[in-house]
């Protein structure tokens, strides 16, 4: 664990160990949306999914 940390810590790194967390969290969020829009297309309530998205 200690290694782990000598390299994550190192100057070069340490724009990389930020980006993880945000590609996770973006990750997420799009998956997140997608299955909620997937819901909605099989009730068949479409018009929701474009409404929502001019907003």
């Amino acid at each position: 664990m200690e290694y782990f940390f000598a390299i994550v810590s190192k100057g070069d790194n340490i724009p990389i160990a930020g980006m993880i967390p945000i590609v996770a969290f973006f990750t997420w969020l799009g998956l997140k949306e997608a299955f909620r829009h997937d819901r909605l297309t099989k009730e068949g309530r479409e018009d929701e999914i474009l409404d929502e998205m001019h907003k």
